[in-house]
């Protein structure tokens, strides 16, 4: 098991785009991180309740990796922790190369599932013009890279905060590449 450490942690308990960083959030089982508007066993993403209300929630707990910051202020934007609305800030994962089913234990007692990716919407673009094109893009070989973190389930509460370890668990058998979620 190899892993990274929590960079920084967020949460909203209203709808906006980005997310104050916290001292520390509390991800609950089966529902995702306490306080926050995504938080529900069912989806909470407007567009996505506005679909179908009973689909499973399987974006309980939003993940980039602090590395993109670094990508994107090269290109002129400035990004901080939980300015892209994620819950959790990681440092030295490889988030994007994780297969479905990988499991992170962050902190003492929090294990969160890896769903598959963020489907990053325009709100990037109305957050930082321009952003869109460099958290979605294509690879060399024409594929469209979506950069702009993962999401997850989680399977075991706990308080996580910024310093915590990250271990990542990759799952038995073949792995399967993560798509939008």
């Amino acid at each position: 098991m190899s892993g990274g450490s929590v960079a920084a942690v967020s949460s909203n308990e209203t709808y906006s785009f980005t997310k104050p960083n916290r001292e520390s959030i509390t991800l609950l089982a089966g529902l995702g991180v306490e306080g926050d508007v995504h938080a529900g066993v069912t989806v909470k993403h407007r567009s996505r309740v506005a679909r179908d209300p009973s689909q499973p929630n399987l974006r309980q707990v939003h993940l980039i990796h602090e590395e993109l910051f670094g990508e994107v202020r090269e290109a002129g934007f400035e990004v901080a922790a939980g300015q892209l609305g994620e819950n959790v800030t990681t440092r030295g994962i490889d988030l994007l190369g994780l297969p479905v089913g990988a499991l992170l234990r962050l902190g003492d007692e929090a294990v969160v599932e890896v769903t598959g990716l963020r489907n990053p919407c325009l709100q990037i673009d109305n957050f930082r013009s321009g952003l869109l094109k460099q958290v979605v893009g294509r690879g060399a070989d024409g594929a469209v890279r979506h950069r702009a973190g993962i999401m997850g389930v989680v399977l075991a509460g706990g308080v996580v905060r910024p310093g915590d370890p990250v271990g990542v668990e990759l799952p038995e058998g073949p792995h399967r590449p993560l798509e939008i979620v």
